[in-house]
């Protein structure tokens, strides 16, 4: 694929999905998820329905042959999904037991956050991810960070926030934030930084790294 800019897009405006039973997957998804139906274009020349809730719409569509609609499988978390995020995730799980939906629970842990995931199907065998994933740290990864990719899992940023002024070290949001010292990427750490916008005392910056680098 050839390199360029990307599309200028805006949102996400819907996903859609083929349904063996449009009343059935109607019913999940406002009774389950929360959905809202909305008017749909009479234009259309076949069976559907539209959805709304958090910001995105769901386009259930009659499919014209039942029989050959996905069909329920293994709870698989690396399928094809959807993700919801939710504030509670103890009582999403209770309300899953409580209707009765075969589900699977998940933890991930990054720099010592946990993301709880819970997996379940709906009618016609799409999967459905609720987690608490906006807990995480959204880190750009651009260019040369490309490449280091795959070594975030493991460096010890040791990166925290504090209030004191003694490095010198502003983050947009007027938080300090202090790399340790102790660091055995301090020049990667300091690359992460200026991604996420961390403006930093060019002196100190440049002595820390230049002593590192020296030892």
């Amino acid at each position: 694929m050839k390199a360029g800019n990307p599309l200028n897009l805006t949102s996400l405006n819907h996903v859609s999905f083929l349904c063996r039973s449009l009343q059935e997957s109607v019913d999940f998804y406002t009774k389950i998820l929360g959905f809202v139906p909305i008017k749909r274009p009479q234009d259309f020349d076949f069976d559907g329905a539209w959805l709304y809730n958090y910001g995105i719409g769901i386009h259930l569509i009659q499919s014209e042959n039942p029989d050959k609609v996905l069909k329920k499988t293994e709870i698989n978390p690396k399928d094809h999904h959807i993700s919801f995020q939710c504030e509670n995730m103890g009582a999403v799980e209770k309300k899953l037991k409580e209707m009765g939906i075969e589900y699977r629970r998940q933890r991930v842990e990054e720099y010592g956050i946990h993301v709880d995931q819970l997996f379940f199907h709906d009618p016609d065998g799409f999967m459905i991810e609720i987690c608490n994933c906006d807990i995480l740290p959204v880190i750009p990864i651009t260019g040369e960070m490309g490449l280091w990719s795959s070594r975030i899992r493991a460096l010890p940023l040791q990166a925290a926030v504090t209030n004191t002024t003694e490095n010198s070290k502003i983050g947009g949001c007027g938080c300090q934030v202090v790399i340790g010292a102790s660091c055995s990427s301090l020049r990667w750490c300091f690359q992460l930084g200026c991604l996420l916008g961390i403006r930093y005392d060019q002196t100190r910056t440049s002595k820390m790294l230049k002593t590192r680098e020296q030892s």
